[in-house]
């Protein structure tokens, strides 16, 4: 459509050029004169602030055992004889614990391997260890980071260095879960270590997966590898909760859905309010089970009747809300997607990319897309209501997104506990009839990543330019990471 490449030309301008005022103007107020004509008198009985919104269930905070790492002063060696070592750990703790708000520390001294293994054995439930290097050759880092427990391990530049560098090398070598810092700037030590609350929320989450098929085999191992619990919901209790919905509420969402679209295409408004008991019946399933993130076999159940609408406008509201909702119910993309939620407080989307190496560009194609890429306060990019692409039955979105930034794209597979990723810059919303109505572009060496590509098809897509810590939380995690669009 030419809509669309008009939509484009607006955000050619550049990154971060784009005010909140205008994004929410070309969602409803400029986009308001090409609305269709609505009837009101749900939106009047159920206003937006009393529709039901997606939970979000509040995750503790990650346990850390924070390490200095040193020999006793008085001895000549780095960082200088008679050092003020406890001077300076105070210091750093209190940096990290301002720093780090959701990391909860215990602090210990180990001048020595020995100091170190008890430590270790004291265990406990733990997310992991900081070590900070203070001083050298105390042995105590090695015995740390073979704990088994993911470990940040840190120069205290000029004073720990030697031992910092030794010991990070063969982390490297052995695949340890060590992630090693060694940077004058704090940011980057807060930032490594503000990596273990994804982790302590991945351990505390709960995936409801909506399927008639046995799960109990992928459920166990997501649960020995991130702790994540994942629940099933069968057509037959989906379609329970279905037919529970309040249609009044379900023609609020519709109408709150069409009012704020650039534009509705195919469907029809009897055909959005069947979206909107659909998102009716998924929060409350997910409710009743503390679910922090929804995923849906909707292609196999819609086709064979299991389902009455597809749950697109459902992951759609979801995600704007900071919930997560995933297609197909693909549980690596699911898992890859609500990490990133933790890490990034943003939207990610799953998609079945196309790469076209004359353009060098890859193009991310669903028919589910969050319209607040920055998180739920940020500006909202325009949207149209369309069919499902495959069958052009249902009510999915086509998102207009934000073009000049930096995204990162990539898959975990927690079953073989592996990773690929590559990062590009946006470039355009394609306008094409075949394939997933959401399109979006990104430029990216197109020939090194299709040379590369492995790991099925699907991607999950964020805004911003997240390769270090996901680089870094892989490593914590034991994950063995592949940058395809570097190798």
């Amino acid at each position: 459509m030419a809509e669309c490449e008009r939509q484009c030309e607006s955000h050619r301008r550049g990154p971060n050029r784009f005010t909140r005022r205008q994004f929410l103007l070309a969602a409803g107020g400029v986009a308001g004169s090409m609305l269709l004509p609505l009837a009101r008198p749900a939106l009047a009985a159920f206003p937006a602030s009393r529709l039901p919104r997606v939970p979000i269930y509040p995750k503790g905070k990650a346990k850390v055992t924070l390490v200095f790492s040193h020999i006793p002063s008085g001895s000549p060696t780095w960082p200088m004889k008679d050092y003020d070592y406890a001077g300076r750990a105070r210091d750093l703790a209190a940096r990290l614990a301002a720093a780090c708000p959701q990391v909860e520390f215990a602090t210990k001294s180990a001048h020595s391997k020995a100091e170190a293994e008890a430590i270790v054995k004291a265990g406990g439930d733990l997310d992991g260890y900081v070590v900070y290097d203070l001083g050298i050759w105390t042995g105590a880092p090695e015995v740390l980071m073979r704990s088994g427990k993911p470990v940040v391990l840190v120069d205290d530049l000029f004073a720990g260095s030697g031992e910092t560098l030794i010991n990070g090398g063969a982390a490297v070598r052995e695949k340890l879960p060590v992630v090693t810092v060694c940077s004058s700037d704090f940011r980057d030590v807060a930032a490594a270590v503000n990596l273990f609350p994804v982790i302590r929320a991945m351990k505390e989450s709960c995936i409801m997966a909506v399927t008639d098929a046995d799960l109990a085999g992928p459920c166990d191992r997501i649960k020995q590898f991130l702790g994540t619990q994942v629940v099933r919901l069968t057509a037959k209790e989906l379609a329970a909760c279905y037919d529970r919905t309040d249609e009044a509420r379900a023609a609020a969402w519709a109408d709150l859905w069409i009012g704020q679209a650039r534009r509705m295409v195919e469907p029809t408004r009897a055909e959005v309010i069947k979206s909107g008991r659909m998102h009716l019946a998924l929060l409350r399933a997910a409710a009743d089970r503390r679910a922090d993130a929804v995923t849906m076999d909707c292609l196999g159940m819609f086709y064979s009747g299991r389902a009455t609408a597809y749950p697109c406008l459902s992951f759609f509201q979801m995600n704007n809300e900071g919930g997560t909702g995933v297609c197909e119910c693909d549980l690596a993309s699911t898992c890859t997607q609500l990490m990133l939620r933790y890490l990034a407080g943003r939207p990610a989307y799953v998609s079945d990319p196309v790469i076209d190496t004359a353009r060098s560009e890859i193009i991310y194609a669903h028919c589910v897309a969050s319209n607040r890429v920055f998180g739920p306060a940020g500006p909202a990019n325009p949207y149209l209501i369309r069919s499902h692409a495959e069958d052009g039955k249902g009510a999915v979105v086509q998102s207009l997104m934000p073009l000049q930034q930096a995204v990162t794209t990539l898959e975990m597979d927690p079953f073989g506990k592996r990773m690929v990723i590559h990062t590009g810059v946006t470039t355009r919303n394609v306008d094409e009839p075949k394939a997933c109505r959401t399109k979006l572009a990104a430029r990216v060496p197109a020939e090194r990543v299709l040379a590369n590509w492995e790991m099925g098809w699907h991607r999950v897509t964020v805004y911003g330019e997240w390769r270090r810590p996901l680089l870094q939380l892989a490593r914590l995690l034991g994950v063995t990471a592949f940058e395809e669009d570097r190798a």
